[in-house]
């Protein structure tokens, strides 16, 4: 069994097919998808996706993006809005000096809400990371001074001082397709230096489709291209990527159930 810790059910690219994506997932062996709120104020059509499927969760939060849209959003509403049973995350919220569509302070300031919330619930905070390491780690290390939090730096593409202090601060790392890509030595040098136990893997979906289909429409069944690169990354067997990311993924969102078939092989690797 695999999980796509990260992904965007609710696009507009879904629209049509919903059903049969989660069925093609379902068939390549992925038991457990996670589609990622962006936006609060769409929050409802998240959780109606999350409730229409048994194998879907989702989360709740700003991408930075839209940060300005939604700074009348505090940790309380993300706490409010957390407590369903379907919602087992926090974000996605971080820092993007990429595209910069919201000012940096107003990012910040959305992020950290978002941390209030994520040590408030003690669900992982899926962090948003893009060109923006140093103040990444700055306010990582601030917050963690003020009480630890669980987090995840998703589709990582960052720097190797950024991994490492986040791993430092008990964070962990999701790993994307961007990892199958030619010209990603580096993040591969990164990757296979994580501690095993801090990795997990992801599609982000529709975006950043793995290799063999890389420049198409990204979709959750096809995490088992990242998984079977990152097992080759790290020198473990496919077998032993499942097992081991899956494991990682269940300890993290802690408030997800496990299957029972996952149940049983947590039980005897225990």
């Amino acid at each position: 069994m695999l999980v796509d810790s990260h992904c965007h059910l609710d696009f507009p690219d879904f629209a049509e097919e919903r059903a049969a994506i989660v069925a093609r997932a379902k068939a390549a062996g992925i038991g457990r998808m996670v589609t990622i709120s962006t936006r609060v104020k769409r929050f409802q059509q998240i959780l109606e996706i999350a409730e229409t499927f048994d194998e879907v969760f989702c989360s709740v939060g700003t991408h930075p993006h839209n940060a300005a849209e939604e700074l009348d959003v505090t940790a309380a509403d993300l706490v409010r809005l957390s407590a369903h049973p379907k919602v087992v995350a926090i974000g996605e919220a971080g820092l993007d000096y990429f595209y910069d569509k919201a000012p940096r302070d107003t990012q910040a300031q959305g992020f950290r809400a978002h941390i209030t919330a994520a040590r408030e619930t003690g669900l992982p905070l899926v962090i948003h990371s893009r060109d923006a390491d140093d103040d990444m780690a700055a306010i990582l290390e601030d917050e963690t001074g003020k009480g630890a939090f669980p987090f995840i730096l998703h589709c990582f593409s960052s720097g190797r001082r950024l991994a490492e202090i986040g791993v430092a601060l008990g964070g962990y790392v999701s790993i994307s397709g961007i990892l199958t890509f030619k010209n990603s030595a580096e993040l591969r040098a990164i990757a296979a230096d994580v501690p095993h136990d801090r990795l997990l893997v992801e599609t982000d979906a529709p975006y950043l489709a793995p290799v063999p289909f890389r420049g198409k429409r990204n979709e959750p069944a096809y995490v088992a291209h990242t998984a079977k690169v990152l097992a080759e990354t790290i020198g473990v067997s496919e077998a032993q990527i499942a097992d081991l990311t899956t494991n990682n993924f269940f300890r993290l969102f802690a408030k997800m159930p496990r299957p029972p078939e996952q149940t049983a092989w947590a039980e005897q690797s225990a």
